[in-house]
């Protein structure tokens, strides 16, 4: 299931069959680390059947997984290792190790070290969605996102994808709806929830979080025109999945709400990988339209955005829709 996802435009001309992508898999499935080996990143099949394909068509759509295998052994340690057998060098030749001498004796502590170290994994599902030349990644991090994105491009010749930049900024939107007057100001089907972080943009970078915590209200609209932008913002969309939205476009803590997963009409663990995948896909695909469009349409390359305002020019817009709405007095209600 995709928990946080990021959204990335396929470029024009890519059009491989599946059979193309399998083949492309294939030369970097994923094996172990080795005893002295810190890092092995690979493909592995997402079903989790042993030696199944690495691309699986659900309902039109492609879904990869890539396992990433790390070793890590605590820098203090090799650091006390390599200064006993630093004083070791001293007390048997006289003369102290030089810098290239040290770090060379930190390399061969660590290989030294890392046979003993427990590997710990992780993966990243990855949705490839031909049709709306999308690439869905459920990564929680920018470089997690990276490594993924290194990796399908040392294996897919004719692959371009750039991050999905849209005409109004995710923070902009984000500073609007928690400044509308009434909720019917917000997106259609999109509904802000009771959490937010905000936080200032001058040099003491102030911050504020507000977790089940109602945001139509006075004092998060005192703390917005005070300067304090949203960072995180967190929504639901179509009374069917929540999520908290970022200022890059990052859908975090993604839920699907009580009884959405029901739908799936299945308990058998062979029909569930299907099944989850072709409700996963067939919520999220329209969710991100519907952001997409909340967010004023998807940027044209070259193309200025609406970046989000400061503290003053937020203060006079949110006036001017407030007077435009029609308030009586022509004051804020706030």
């Amino acid at each position: 299931m995709f928990k946080n996802v990021m959204v990335y435009r396929i470029g024009e001309g890519f059009a491989p069959s599946l059979a193309d992508v399998q083949a492309a898999l294939e030369p970097m499935q994923f094996v172990e680390c080795g005893a002295s080996q810190e890092k092995s990143i690979g493909w592995v099949p997402p079903r989790g059947e042993a030696h199944g394909p690495l691309v699986e068509s659900v309902a039109g759509q492609w879904i990869m997984k890539l396992m990433i295998e790390s070793k890590a052994v605590p820098g203090n340690v090799v650091r006390r290792k390599a200064d006993e057998r630093i004083a070791e060098i001293e007390a048997a030749t006289g003369r102290k190790p030089g810098k290239k001498e040290k770090r060379d004796l930190m390399d061969e502590v660590l290989l030294t070290l890392l046979p003993q170290a427990f590997a710990r994994q992780s993966s990243v599902l990855v949705w490839m969605d031909l049709d709306n030349r999308r690439l869905v990644l459920n990564a929680g991090s920018q470089g997690k996102a990276d490594e993924v994105m290194s990796a399908l491009m040392n294996v897919m010749g004719g692959l371009s994808v750039s991050l999905i930049q849209t005409v109004t900024s995710p923070q902009a939107a984000m500073t609007q709806w928690l400044l509308a007057p009434t909720p019917d100001e917000w997106p259609a089907d999109l509904t802000v929830e009771r959490e937010t972080v905000l936080k200032s943009t001058g040099e003491d970078a102030a911050s504020v979080r507000f977790t089940r915590h109602h945001l139509a209200n006075d004092d998060v609209r005192k703390h917005v025109l005070e300067g304090k932008l949203p960072t995180q913002l967190a929504l639901s969309w179509d009374g069917r999945v929540a999520f908290v939205l970022t200022e890059t476009l990052q859908l975090k803590k993604v839920q699907y709400l009580d009884g959405v997963m029901d739908e799936s009409g299945t308990d058998k663990k062979e029909d569930r990988f299907d099944a989850d995948m072709a409700l996963s896909t067939g919520l999220l695909a329209p969710l991100i339209d519907s952001l997409i469009e909340a967010l004023g349409g998807e940027m044209e390359l070259g193309a200025a955005g609406t970046d989000a305002p400061t503290a003053n020019p937020v203060q006079k817009t949110v006036i001017s829709t407030v007077l435009a709405g029609g308030a009586d007095d022509g004051d804020p209600p706030f």
